[in-house]
C-alpha cells in the first residue's frame, strides 16, 4: 500500500494541527448555538472523529452517504444517490457538514441544497482539503483545513477503490495504480 503512494503531501502532524485550528475556529463560531456535525461518509469519518474532539462546545453528529463517483476514479457522475439520509430533524440546528473534500462541488452542492430544504437555523460546510482547480460549481466552504493541487489523494478518510483510508497522512497516488486498474476494467 505505501508503496502506491508516490508522496506524502501532509503530514500526520499537519493534519493534527489543522484539525486544532479548526476546533477552535468552530468552537468560537457555535458558542451558544445548537450544532449538529453531519458527516458525510465514508471519506470524512476519520477526520470528523478528530474534528469532533477538537470542538468545545455541545453538539451532536448524524451520518449521510451519498455517492456520485464510481467504484475509483476521481470523474464525478454527476448524479448524486443518497445512500443513507440523517437521523434528526434538522429543525432548530446549526448544521455543519463535515466533509473530507471539496472536489467539483456537486455532491456537496446538492447536499446543501437539500439539508437547507430542512428548515435549520443554519447551514455552513467544513472540509478538511479544497480542491478548487476542479471546482465546477459555485460551492465554496466555511472551513478548510488545507489546499490540494489537482491530484489524485488518498489517506485519513480519501480513499481509491475503497483502500488507503487507513493511512495517517494525505498522500499523492501514483497514477500507475488507478490508470493500470481503469484501463482493465
Amino acid at each position: 500500500m505505501i508503496n502506491d503512494i508516490k508522496g506524502v503531501y501532509y503530514s500526520q502532524e499537519f493534519l493534527a494541527d489543522k484539525v486544532k485550528e479548526l476546533g477552535r475556529r468552530i468552537s468560537s463560531d457555535y458558542e451558544g448555538k445548537n450544532l449538529l456535525l453531519v458527516s458525510i461518509l465514508k471519506g470524512s469519518v476519520v477526520f470528523m472523529a478528530d474534528l469532533m474532539r477538537a470542538i468545545t462546545v455541545p453538539c451532536k453528529i448524524d451520518f449521510m452517504c451519498v455517492s456520485s463517483y464510481g467504484s475509483g476514479t476521481d470523474n464525478s457522475s454527476g448524479i448524486v444517490k443518497i445512500e443513507k439520509d440523517l437521523d434528526i430533524n434538522l429543525e432548530g440546528y446549526d448544521v455543519l457538514v463535515v466533509e473530507d473534500i471539496l472536489d467539483s462541488g456537486r455532491t456537496l452542492n446538492y447536499v446543501v441544497s437539500i439539508l437547507k430544504g430542512r428548515n435549520p437555523n443554519s447551514v455552513r460546510v467544513c472540509t478538511l482539503l479544497d480542491k478548487p482547480e476542479r471546482r465546477v460549481v459555485d460551492l465554496s466552504a466555511d472551513y478548510v483545513g488545507a489546499e490540494v493541487p489537482d491530484e489524485f489523494v488518498v489517506g485519513y478518510g480519501l480513499d481509491y477503490d475503497q483502500y488507503y483510508r487507513n493511512l495517517p497522512y494525505i498522500g499523492i497516488l501514483k497514477k500507475e495504480v488507478y490508470e493500470n486498474k481503469e484501463d482493465k476494467e
